[in-house]
């Protein structure tokens, strides 16, 4: 790997952990005691940190030193010492195309690993009211990544030409799958050929922010 792909893989890193702590590169220059325009160049893949450097960021992030010197996967949880997780919020889906591709992020959010599920897991924003009043709109609701789910759970499906998952209730009648809104204002969907769909999760739980 040549050394300006190092320096830009070193700079991302840096970046998002700055982002996901809530620092400022300025905030870091004055808490390890290092020159601001050499925070910079490194935030700019101008220069790449010695390795002493690079651990005292590691330290400061609470994180290892490959979490800043390696070009991560998208689908990973970055594990935090303290007990916590960052799980990753995920915007627009592309149907056919990985859940976890780098395009369909928008942030993370924190949670303690002692109330988390095993397997993969990420957040979706409900949008609308289908689901209510078991999930209010705008709702951050927690799916663990899975191809199927029991009758009767609520699952996050890609619909046919959809971009985006949609949570509905699941039924199964006879080898048939109906998606069920909560809301009786909606009309249940039909799984079939016409009018494909693909669960892509299970949903946990769901959490509102004020």
């Amino acid at each position: 790997m040549d050394s300006q792909k190092l320096k830009n893989i070193m700079a991302k890193n840096i970046k998002k952990y700055l982002e996901l702590n809530g620092k400022t590169q300025t905030d870091m220059a004055k808490d390890l005691n290092i020159p601001e325009m050499t925070v910079s160049n490194w935030i700019n893949a101008k220069t790449y940190p010695r390795p002493d450097k690079i651990q005292l960021m590691a330290d400061y992030f609470h994180i290892r030193r490959s979490d800043l010197t390696e070009e991560k996967d998208p689908d990973n949880l970055y594990s935090l010492s303290n007990g916590f997780e960052y799980i990753p919020i995920l915007g627009e889906i592309a149907c056919g195309e990985p859940i976890y591709a780098e395009e369909n992020f928008q942030g993370y959010r924190i949670e303690p690993k002692e109330y988390l599920p095993s397997g993969k897991l990420y957040y979706l924003r409900a949008k609308g009211d289908s689901m209510e009043p078991t999930i209010p709109d705008g709702s951050m609701v927690l799916i663990r990544e899975q191809p199927d789910v029991e009758t009767n759970e609520i699952a996050a499906v890609l619909l046919n030409g959809d971009t985006e998952a949609t949570l509905k209730r699941i039924r199964k009648h006879n080898g048939t799958i109906i998606l069920q809104p909560d809301n009786p204002k909606y009309a249940p969907i039909i799984v079939n050929e016409n009018n494909p769909a693909k669960i892509i999760g299970k949903a946990i739980r769901y959490t509102i922010d004020l």
